[in-house]
């Protein structure tokens, strides 16, 4: 049966989610917050409207939020040339086209990044659409970013592909099975533990065994 297939992109397509937390880190710093970088990495996957709370406190937030968030923005630019696809995550897509899914790709990501990645992944013939930022209230791990993809899709059941944490909970929130990977750098206990149905080492893992999924 036909599917919705809701990839996400940072982490789980795209190779980003170091260089994000190089990005995370470098503009705390600027206002004065130095963090381990491990503990930024923990939350990455989480969106930039509650990553800055989550990570230094809501007077922080309050203080520093927004110009946190503009400095995040300009450094991960500096970065953005270095990401790359993940191996196997084009032909995942044109996998699951020749199977009759839906395919969405769920981000939100500002949406000159997101256009960056559909290139890179040459999917502008792959992908049935894509979300950014602008179509999001809420980021991960609320449901609302999940819930626009479902909203682009045929309608015939749907399963989220994902590499955090937040994916899975964002998922489990609107009732969509996650099949996870472990390019996140998350463990597989974590992301079961979230929530996630099965978990692959990477998207050529999966694609390798999609017949095991109800995507096969």
């Amino acid at each position: 049966m036909a599917l919705t297939a809701i990839l996400d992109i940072d982490g789980t397509l795209v190779d980003t989610n170091y260089q994000h937390a190089i990005a995370w880190y470098r503009a705390l710093r600027s206002r004065g917050a130095t963090l381990p970088l491990w503990r930024i990495h923990r939350h990455i996957g989480m969106g930039g409207d509650q990553i800055v709370t989550a990570l230094a406190g809501e007077e922080f937030e309050k203080e520093h939020g927004d110009a946190v968030r503009e400095a995040e923005a300009e450094r991960y630019k500096d970065l953005i040339g270095e990401v790359q696809p993940l191996p196997g995550a084009r032909e995942l897509l044109i996998a699951l086209k020749k199977q009759g899914h839906s395919v969405i790709l769920a981000s939100s990501a500002k949406e000159d990044e997101v256009e960056h990645y559909v290139d890179l992944l040459e999917a502008r013939e792959l992908a049935d659409s894509w979300t950014t930022s602008a179509d999001v209230e809420n980021t991960k791990p609320a449901p609302d970013l999940v819930e626009s993809a479902l909203n682009r899709g045929n309608g015939n059941g749907a399963v989220m592909v994902g590499d955090s944490p937040f994916d899975c909970e964002a998922a489990e929130r609107t009732g969509v099975p996650t099949i996870a990977v472990l390019t996140g750098g998350f463990s597989e206990q974590e992301l079961r533990d979230a929530g996630a149905d099965s978990v692959f080492e990477s998207p050529a893992d999966l694609l390798k065994q999609l017949d095991r999924t109800v995507l096969g």
